[in-house]
């Protein structure tokens, strides 16, 4: 029995061809993201069906394969509001705002979810009676703006009665006075 002596150069090239090769399986490719169009009409899909957890998902993965597209932004934004998850609602819609300032769909979001935490924020306030200071300062600038904003003098307009009162004069075209409210009874009397 006679060995035959493989030379080193030849044995190193046969080492290095046997790591090259990826054996019998052939490579996968990944796969291929769809489309941002595709991915808003399955989460609109979804939505429809009632699966808004599956929806949120598709809209989150879309959000992160473009980050630079606005739109599934504003689609959480708008189901989040919804859902009368304005906290998340408002975080959507920054992200959809910080790709478009100008969209108007976003600020409205924005504007009328903080008016929504804002007044639950203040009636639970008003409930506990902790409205004083420089809170119902703020609150009373805030509801001055909102007045100038909308272009109305009363915020929330008084419950009127049905039938006058028997022996008290109606005056029509000038707004009556409105009773002082008792300490604690109406933290809000003073801006509507």
């Amino acid at each position: 029995m006679t060995f035959r002596v493989i030379p080193p150069s030849l044995a190193c090239a046969l080492l290095l061809s046997a790591c090259a090769t990826d054996g019998p399986q052939p490579r996968q490719d990944r796969p291929v993201a769809a489309s941002l169009e595709s991915a808003m009409t399955e989460a609109a899909r979804a939505t429809a069906s009632g699966q808004q957890d599956k929806a949120l998902g598709l809209l989150r993965n879309a959000a992160s394969t473009y980050p630079a597209e606005k739109g599934p932004w504003l689609t959480m934004a708008q189901m989040k509001f919804d859902r009368a998850s304005y906290g998340e609602a408002i975080l959507a819609a920054q992200e959809a705002l910080q790709r478009d300032p100008a969209d108007q769909v976003g600020s409205s979001i924005i504007a009328v979810s903080g008016l929504r935490l804002s007044t639950k924020a203040l009636a639970d306030l008003s409930q506990q009676n902790n409205l004083s200071g420089s809170l119902r300062d703020e609150a009373q600038g805030l509801a001055r703006m909102l007045r100038t904003s909308l272009g109305e003098d009363v915020l929330v307009p008084p419950v009127r009665a049905s039938k006058p009162q028997q022996g008290a004069p109606v005056r029509r075209g000038a707004p009556q006075a409105r009773p002082a409210a008792p300490s604690g009874a109406d933290p809000f009397g003073s801006i509507r």
